[in-house]
């Protein structure tokens, strides 16, 4: 009988100490009666899942927990964001993950365009194809705030800050720029269309009302994470599975998920918030592990809630996740004769502090 494995990620579920929760940690502080107890009854300890020297993103952690070395296979967020999405790639293509965000007298106001919507965006994705796309640059509209850009031809050696890291400060002090001379044209390429997305954006129709209706605009891109598309072998090869599902609302998760060689499962009313579809997704990650050897059940939303600042929220989504996603999942593989193998943890802290991410090691 083969041993099923399922990982469950909090994404940017550990933190510091927050003064407003008596100095203790969220994941202290919450309410997780099924994550204590699976604690209590495995093993647990800290895992580094950022290398040295490499940036703290979710490319980068999660492919570590899936036992890649990043040094190896991580080439920018870019390509597997756009894996996910089932974009077409060539080999000399650069790939950049485009968030839509909101500025205010160059200042970084939101890294998500106040959680645009997918329809929303997807209309400003078009206009930006129209306008400043051409037989060299394509915009593909992703998730929300989550697009991707893509450079025919790009040099990836591009410093791009991610847009989560300055919030609050002037886009302009980070523009792109080469690492290297043979990157200078790709650079100004970037900086250009950061420039004149600000202009086509900031009248269009859809950001009007917006602002009419108190949101913030969608009014610049911001272009990071470049790379090409990765070759990598598959986690079913390396560890000899049969088949794997990945399950989450993030289409980064999914890209990295399908050059694993894993099969990607939507799931209706998936957002990455803490809005998501908590019953939807426990509900496809259970069905998935009477069909396969291994699941990867991503869940965005207490990201999100670090990246806003919002220890509440956070505390919320934490909880949302043991009540509505670990105690399901423990009591329908209780019933079971089959041995499982499980494992929970983020794959790298979000501080509600700094708003951003660290490469700090996280608890499992």
């Amino acid at each position: 009988m083969n041993m099923k494995h399922l990982i469950i990620i909090g994404d940017g579920m550990a933190d510091w100490h927050i003064p407003s929760l008596g100095g203790k940690t969220i994941l202290e502080n919450a309410y997780t009666p099924y994550m204590n107890k699976l604690a209590k009854e495995g093993c647990n300890g800290v895992l580094q899942t950022i290398p040295t020297g490499l940036p703290s993103g979710s490319d980068v952690a999660n492919l570590s927990i899936l036992g890649y070395n990043p040094y190896e296979v991580c080439d920018g967020r870019g390509p597997y964001e756009a894996q996910g999405l089932s974009i077409n790639l060539q080999a000399d293509d650069l790939i950049l993950r485009c968030n839509l965000v909101s500025i205010d007298n160059s200042i970084l106001k939101s890294h998500s365009a106040d959680y645009i919507t997918t329809e929303e965006a997807d209309i400003l994705i078009h206009y930006l194809q129209e306008y400043l796309g051409n037989e060299f640059v394509n915009f593909y509209t992703g998730k929300q705030y989550r697009h991707i850009l893509v450079i025919k031809g790009g040099h990836k050696d591009v410093n791009c800050t991610p847009p989560h890291d300055i919030i609050s400060k002037s886009l302009y002090a980070y523009l792109p720029q080469a690492k290297e001379p043979s990157a200078k044209e790709t650079a100004r390429l970037i900086q250009d269309l950061i420039l004149k997305s600000q202009r086509i954006l900031k009248d269009h129709p859809l950001n009007k009302k917006r602002m009419k209706n108190g949101k913030m605009p969608a009014n610049s891109i911001w272009p990071w994470s470049p790379g090409y598309r990765p070759k990598m072998g598959t986690l079913l090869d390396q560890y000899n599975f049969r088949n794997g599902i990945v399950i989450s609302a993030v289409d980064l998760i999914k890209g990295i998920g399908i050059y694993a060689g894993l099969q990607s499962i939507d799931v209706e009313g998936a957002t990455g918030l803490a809005d998501t579809n908590y019953e939807g997704k426990t509900q496809a990650a259970i069905n998935a592990l009477k069909e396969t050897d291994f699941v990867f059940l991503h869940i965005e939303a207490s990201d999100e809630a670090g990246h806003e600042g919002d220890a509440e929220l956070k505390k919320k989504t934490i909880e949302y996740l043991d009540s509505r996603v670990v105690k399901p999942i423990y009591e329908e593989i209780s019933k079971c004769d089959e041995d499982f193998t499980i494992a929970i943890l983020p794959d790298h802290p979000t501080f509600c502090r700094t708003k951003t991410h660290s490469a700090n090691s996280v608890p499992f």
